[in-house]
């Protein structure tokens, strides 16, 4: 078998953020060992991503529908912001826009104060699936986009982000030898590999079975602390979204709007999902997500 050195050359698959329509948004507590690290509210904070008057839209069968709008939204550096709302509202395809993968039907997208016109490096993308190469090993696979690198120094990142991702024993491995949580972790390692300024995090946990989710949640919190990349997660769950967000919005039914925009005060210690605050945020969203679904389905014209 190839080492994970020989096949670690080979661009991460190319394709493959406060206000919000009126939400109220409060910052995060600064930390205190126990919450989120987050920045001192009152300092200077580069702006990550800028969302302004952004829709979209497609034609369907009846017609055009309106999906997803209009949304202003600013998230900054640093911040793990998290997306629920009922199933159809656009919360992937807010994150594909955000990608470059799509463009806006209107308004305008920038990302660390540049335009997004298409996929970027700069914009790491995990989605549902790993999407692993199965040809290649772990390392190679986490290696894929770094082939403008010297060989030393895409060898050395590819050793640190495996170390980081508790994967450095399988790194020869093929994808298929893996458990479920040890492939989206390899994913996410391939995916920070040329050191993006966004994560891009679309549901990355909906198909593991309930043990290796909750595991794979803390092991995405404590990913996020150490390697401070500024992280967008959807996910259908509320349970999830209050217990990795720093920040958590809700969208409506579609077309999709920030109806809800709250900053958690969760702790981040051991045990966060008995913390009283957590089970207030959860019963708040939950109703929000609730009453969104109740009147969701899209305009058609």
């Amino acid at each position: 078998m190839p080492s994970p050195e020989a096949d670690a050359g080979t661009t991460a698959p190319g394709a493959d953020p406060a206000t919000s329509n009126g939400a109220a948004h409060e910052s995060a507590p600064a930390n205190d060992g126990k919450t989120a690290p987050a920045a001192d509210p009152g300092a200077a904070r580069d702006t990550a991503l800028a969302l302004t008057g952004v829709s979209h839209s497609y034609r369907g069968r009846a017609g055009i529908v309106d999906a997803l709008g209009p949304i202003d939204l600013e998230i900054t550096a640093g911040e793990f912001v998290t997306i629920v709302g009922p199933s159809g509202c656009g919360k992937s395809t807010l994150l594909r826009l955000v990608a470059g993968f799509t463009a806006p039907s209107a308004g305008t997208i920038t990302a660390s104060g540049a335009a997004v016109s298409g996929p970027a490096p700069t914009r790491g993308f995990v989605f549902q699936q790993h999407r692993l190469f199965p040809w290649l090993s772990v390392a190679g696979n986490v290696g894929f986009g770094l082939r403008g690198l010297p060989r030393a120094a895409r060898r050395e990142r590819v050793a640190e982000l495996l170390e980081l991702t508790g994967l450095a024993d399988v790194a020869r491995a093929r994808p298929y030898e893996l458990s479920g949580g040890m492939q989206q972790r390899a994913a996410i390692a391939r995916a920070l590999a040329p050191d993006p300024a966004l994560l891009l995090m679309d549901e990355p946990f909906a198909a593991l079975d309930a043990f290796t989710r909750e595991r794979m949640q803390e092991e995405v919190r404590e990913l996020w602390r150490r390697a401070g990349t500024t992280v967008i997660f959807i996910t259908h769950s509320v349970d999830e979204a209050v217990y990795l967000g720093t920040r958590v919005l809700a969208l409506s039914g579609r077309p999709g709007r920030v109806v809800s925009d709250r900053a958690s005060a969760v702790p981040y210690g051991e045990h966060p999902r008995t913390d009283p605050l957590f089970a207030e945020l959860r019963e708040e969203l939950t109703e929000v997500v609730r009453q969104a679904a109740s009147v969701s389905g899209g305009r058609v014209r």
